[in-house]
This record gives structure tokens, C-alpha cells and sequence, in this order.
């Protein structure tokens, strides 16, 4: 039997996603990277109404695709609104909560031709480079705006023994990389274990040779967890959710930081981490939102200097406290914002990438971008997305480049040691 996984929205469904295909495999099936499959597992997102719209033609994109295949949903639009995805064809929704058990749900017996061992997995065609862990889930915040406390339930976490032996399974693998990655991974704590603890304890037993942290919160911010970057293996990128630079609507969105408590966070990562990247998401829209809170959002985003950020219109979301909230801002109003915000992640973009021009980088090289092409991509330490050409194959190696121009997605250089 064929399995294609595919996965829409954060980085924690990309590592259950990842984990699905091992389970798969182990069992038997063949993982395959799209066309031919007998069984499409699609594992959704509905964290905005763009995002169901993106599970929906998923679900129809795969049933054109081979009519006969079972089609199943998956994750948080599965969970949310099930008979949706059923009316578009899917012939099996399984929640989150019962992810991880989807085999158990499948009464076909794998045929054992073609088998798929875990170290061949289709991962993005980049396999055993960068393996997702997720070792935390849910959230008990409940912001205003935010469906997530709804289809992923309360926080909870796994077990230290169970953080440490999927780490030394991916490790034993042959990843490169490995990324801790939960809804709020910054309120890890297992008994008596918390985050900077837990990768204490990986980074001084596992063998890993490179750790990122997916997505933390500025609160979660401290010298003591700061004091983690002394070691080169971990990433220097944080990616720091921000949501508004104006605290009349973070007060509004039930956040539980302000714009200062945001930079005093900043500050301190800048003057700890050399050289890092700290990129955010940035909604505009939220209802209420101003044309004077927007500017100061705005110039808040300016002023943090930021690597890059990923922006987004508000969406209610059903059973959110926001879907009730009066002044409801038009959908014209969200677009003119968004666009200026998007010309403003790109321009901080190219200019946190122009101060590394002529500079010694070391880069996690991933795949080639085109079969035979010899053009690879990777990425930096702190995260910046690096093109090159090489003779010599690269996938899956740390190699050094120095950049020499900007291109359209990031940094275009040269290996170093490569005549």
C-alpha cells in the first residue's frame, strides 16, 4: 500500500506528520510523495478561514488525483468542523487526539512489497537533514482570537524518557538537525524538568549536532535560558511571537506581554546571542483595531529591526471571544494593512540579510532545488535560506559559504574548500 502525507500549518504538524510517516513505515507501507497513492493522509490546519480553504482543495486536489483512494483527515480542521471535510470527499476524519493511532483505524493489511524503510522517508526531499520533535501540546492562554486552545486541548507534554529516545532515534538516523517544536514549548515542564533543562540534557548526551528551538514567547525569555546559546549547536534564531506592537490591542487579543515587556525580551536576546535572527508573526485587522494602533504597530515592527515577519489578517475563528467583538474591520481595510506590512518584512528582510554579504557562514545544506541542476539550498545557523553551485553533492552536510548577493529568497555564494 502507497501512503502520501501531507501537511499544512505549523511546525508541531510537521512533526507529527514526520512521526505518522515512521509509523507507516514501520508498518510496512510505502511512502510516496504524491501521485499513485492508495491512501492520502492530510493533516490539516484551521488556525485562519484561509487555512480550512487550503484543507478543503486538498482534500478534493488528492480525490482527482485517484478517485479510489482513501482519502483521510487529519488534525485541527479535522477536529473542529469533521463534516466539512466529509462533504468534500474525505472518507475517514480523525481528530488530534486520535492522530497518532490513525493505523489502528485502517483495516487493510499492508502489502509487504515495496517496503519503506524509516531512513528513505519523503520528507519535503530532504531526507534525514531536519526532524521535528514535538514535545509539548495545547494551551491554557485562551486568546481572544485563537481556535488552537479548542483542537488541541490543554497543555500537556511529553516525558523527558520519551523527548531523549526520539531524539537518539532521529540522531541514530542520520538527522542533522533537530527541532524542538509544540504550541508553547517555552512552558515545558515534565515533574520536576523544565525547557532549559531538557536541552541541557539533550545537548550533553545525544550526539546532536544541531538543536533549534521552534517558538517561544517573549515571557519565556530569561538569562538563564539565554545562558543555553553558549553552545554553538543551538540555533541562533528565534522566532518570538508578537501578534501587535500596540498594547491597547495586545490587552484586547488577551495577551499576556506589552509592547515593552516585547523589546525588553529583544534587547536581551541581541546583547546575549551574536549575530541572530528574531523573526515574529504580525496579525493586522484584529477587531477595533485603529488606524492610530495600527501605525503604532507598525513602527513598533520598524524599530525591532526584525529578520523577518510572517504577516496575517485576523479571521474569526468559531467559539473565539473575538468572533464577537464589535468593530469588525472590513476586509478591504485588512488588505491595504497587510500589504504594508508585508513591504515592510521584506525590506527588514533584505536588510538583516545584506549585513552577512562577504561573511564566513555555515550552512545545513538540505537538497537540490532541481534534479541534476547542482543548485542547493540550505540554511544558516541563524536560519537565513543560502543557494549555491556545486560540482560535489551537498545534502546533508554542514558546509561553509560565503554570500556574495541577494536573491529573491535569501543569500546566493560560494562553498568554501571547493576549487
Amino acid at each position: 500500500m502507497k501512503v502520501a502525507i501531507h501537511t499544512l500549518g505549523c511546525k508541531l504538524n510537521q512533526a507529527e506528520s514526520e512521526l505518522l510517516a515512521r509509523k507507516f513505515a514501520e508498518a510496512g507501507y510505502s511512502i510516496v510523495s504524491g501521485n499513485g497513492a492508495d491512501i492520502y493522509v492530510l493533516n490539516t490546519c484551521t488556525v485562519t478561514h484561509i487555512a480550512d480553504r487550503k484543507s478543503r482543495h486538498l482534500v478534493r486536489l488528492c480525490r482527482k488525483r485517484n478517485p479510489q483512494a482513501l482519502i483521510v483527515a487529519t488534525g485541527c480542521y479535522a477536529e473542529r468542523a469533521p463534516q466539512e471535510l466529509m462533504r468534500v470527499g474525505a472518507g475517514l476524519v480523525v481528530g488530534n487526539e486520535d492522530k497518532m493511532h490513525l493505523l489502528d483505524f485502517l483495516e487493510v493489511e499492508p502489502e509487504t512489497a515495496g517496503h519503506c524503510s524509516v531512513g528513505q522517508l519523503v520528507k519535503d526531499g530532504a531526507s534525514r537533514v531536519r526532524s521535528f520533535i514535538k514535545i509539548q501540546d495545547g494551551c491554557n492562554n485562551s486568546c481572544a482570537y485563537c481556535v488552537v486552545p479548542h483542537v488541541r486541548g490543554w497543555e500537556h507534554c511529553l516525558s523527558v524518557a520519551d523527548v531523549v529516545n526520539e531524539v537518539k532515534s532521529r540522531v541514530s538516523a542520520g538527522y542533522k538537525e533537530i527541532v524542538f517544536t509544540g504550541t508553547k514549548i517555552g512552558d515545558y515542564r515534565h515533574n520536576s524538568v523544565n525547557l532549559k533543562e531538557l536541552v541541557e540534557q539533550i545537548l550533553a548526551a545525544m550526539g546532536v549536532e544541531q538543536l533549534h528551538l521552534s517558538s517561544l514567547q517573549p515571557q519565556d525569555i530569561s538569562p538563564e535560558l539565554l545562558s543555553l546559546w553558549q553552545d554553538p549547536r543551538l540555533c541562533r534564531h528565534f522566532h518570538l511571537a508578537l501578534q501587535s506592537g500596540s498594547d491597547n490591542v495586545l490587552r484586547r487579543m488577551r495577551r499576556h506581554y506589552s509592547a515593552g515587556d516585547y523589546k525588553r525580551a529583544v534587547s536581551l536576546i541581541r546583547k546575549t546571542v551574536p549575530d541572530v535572527a528574531i523573526t515574529t508573526d504580525i496579525m493586522v485587522g484584529f477587531p477595533g483595531e485603529s488606524v492610530e494602533e495600527f501605525e503604532e504597530s507598525y513602527r513598533f515592527c520598524e524599530e525591532i529591526d526584525f529578520a523577518d515577519i510572517h504577516v496575517f489578517s485576523y479571521s474569526s475563528r468559531p467559539g473565539t471571544l473575538a468572533t464577537r467583538m464589535p468593530e469588525q474591520v472590513s476586509d478591504k481595510l485588512k488588505n491595504e494593512r497587510s500589504q504594508r506590512m508585508l513591504q515592510l518584512a521584506k525590506e527588514s528582510a533584505s536588510k538583516f540579510y545584506q549585513r552577512f554579504l562577504g561573511r564566513d557562514l555555515m550552512v545545513l545544506w538540505e537538497k537540490e532545488v532541481a534534479p541534476g541542476s547542482g543548485i542547493y539550498s540550505g540554511l544558516s545557523g541563524n536560519y537565513i535560506r543560502v543557494f549555491t553551485q556545486s560540482r560535489e553533492p551537498l545534502t546533508n552536510q554542514f558546509r561553509g559559504v560565503i554570500p556574495a548577493r541577494l536573491n529573491n529568497k535569501g543569500l546566493w555564494g560560494e562553498v568554501t574548500g571547493e576549487d
